[in-house]
């Protein structure tokens, strides 16, 4: 009776040992990637740190590479207050500060719940903008673009034919 107790109790433990074993012998393989995606320089060797990008504060409203993106920030928010409690962002772009700040007002998508229904106020989803705004910077863009809008691809409004 005394010895069925012990099998009950072995078992997961030889179970996870296997575990533990099989893995560390995959570890290896994995391991070969590692120098690739850390490129050629030691982990703990000094390395000169690039430049840091300079944003764009021309002011000047960015194209949207496509459609349904949010709008770029085209100012310099650096020392912006964003918390639970302050959002620089707001006292220009909210709704009965625009006229005498001449920001664009934010999107009416920002003053709606999750169901679709308007509140008097900014909706709580919305309050933190660098969610989905972001500052222009001067940085080389870490991938290539290769999108291309419809207009290039040849396609034609509907009903043009």
């Amino acid at each position: 009776m005394r010895s069925q107790g012990l099998h009950r109790v072995a078992a997961p433990a030889l179970l996870a040992g296997l575990i533990v074993f099989a893995v560390g012998l995959a570890l290896p393989a994995f391991s070969q990637d590692a120098p690739r995606l850390r490129g050629t320089s030691q982990p703990m060797e000094n390395a000169a740190a690039p430049p840091v990008a300079k944003w764009v504060t021309d002011d000047v409203r960015k194209m949207r590479a496509y459609p349904e993106q949010p709008p770029v920030i085209p100012h310099s928010i650096e020392g912006y207050q964003l918390s639970v409690n302050t959002n620089r962002c707001l006292s220009c772009h909210k709704r009965e500060y625009t006229q005498g700040s001449g920001a664009p007002m934010i999107s009416v998508t920002h003053y709606m719940d999750r169901a679709g229904q308007m509140l008097a106020d900014v909706s709580p989803r919305r309050y933190f903008c660098t969610m989905c705004h972001v500052p222009q910077s001067d940085a080389d863009p870490l991938v290539t673009n290769t999108f291309r809008d419809m207009s290039e691809l040849g396609a034609r409004p509907a009903g043009s034919d």
